[in-house]
C-alpha cells in the first residue's frame, strides 16, 4: 500500500536553505537511459512568502526559451506544482528552465488553465544560475501572491500545502520525467494531483 510522500518546510526570518530537506526528484518513469540527479527545497519566510530552490546536475542543458510563458517544458525543465489551500482544489504549474524563463497557470488538472499573469501584475521573482556540473533555479511567491491565487496569506506550524516536484525535458535529446511524489500511471502526466504530496509547514 503507497503513502503519501512528506516533505517539511522549514520556518524561516529570511531565504536560508542551508538546513533545508532536499525533496530529491528520484523516481523516473516513462523512459529509459537518463535520470539526472535533481532536488527542490522550499521554506517558509515568516509574513513573506513561500522561497523554492531547485538544482538539476546537467552540465549542458537545453535551454531555447528566454521570456515568460514559452514551452520551457520542451527544454531541461524543473517544475514545481503546488495548491497552497486545499480547502479549494485549484493548483499551479511553475516550469523553469536554465534561462530563468517560466511558465504558471492556475488549473484544476491538465484542463481549465488560466495563465498566471491574468491574474496578478507582478509575477514571481526567478533566478537561473549554471554551473560546471549543475543549474539551478530559485523562486519567490509572495503572500500577496499567493492570496490572489489561493485566497490564503498565512500560514502557522501543521499546515499542509500540497504538491510535486519535477525534472523533464520533452524535448531534449533523451526526454525524461521525474518526480518526487510517484505517479502511477502508464503514460506521462504531471498534472495529476491525486498524486501530490503533503507539504507540511514546520520549524522542526
Amino acid at each position: 500500500m503507497s503513502t503519501t510522500p512528506v516533505y517539511k518546510v522549514l520556518v524561516k526570518d529570511s531565504v536560508d536553505f542551508s538546513d533545508a530537506p532536499k525533496a530529491e526528484i528520484s523516481c523516473y518513469k516513462w523512459t529509459e537511459g537518463y535520470t539526472p540527479y535533481a532536488f527542490a527545497q522550499v521554506i517558509y519566510v515568516k509574513d513573506l512568502g513561500l522561497a523554492l530552490h531547485m538544482e538539476a546536475y546537467e552540465s549542458d542543458p537545453k535551454r531555447v526559451y528566454t521570456t515568460y510563458n514559452q514551452p520551457v517544458y520542451t527544454d531541461s525543465c524543473l517544475e514545481f506544482f503546488v495548491n497552497c489551500n486545499p480547502e479549494q482544489p485549484l493548483y499551479i504549474n511553475f516550469e523553469m528552465n536554465a534561462n530563468g524563463a517560466f511558465l504558471s497557470a492556475l488549473r484544476p488538472g491538465r484542463k481549465g488553465k488560466q495563465p498566471i499573469h491574468e491574474l496578478m501584475s507582478d509575477l514571481p521573482a526567478v533566478m537561473a544560475k549554471q554551473y560546471e556540473d549543475r543549474w539551478t533555479v530559485d523562486a519567490f511567491f509572495t503572500l500577496s501572491q499567493i492570496k490572489t491565487l489561493f485566497g490564503k496569506d498565512s500560514f502557522a506550524e501543521g499546515d499542509v500545502l500540497k504538491g510535486n516536484f519535477y525534472k523533464c525535458g520533452d524535448e531534449t535529446p533523451i526526454p525524461h520525467f521525474g518526480m518526487w511524489a510517484p505517479i502511477d500511471l502508464e503514460s506521462p502526466d504531471f498534472h495529476r494531483p491525486e498524486f501530490f504530496g503533503d507539504l507540511i509547514i514546520g520549524a522542526e
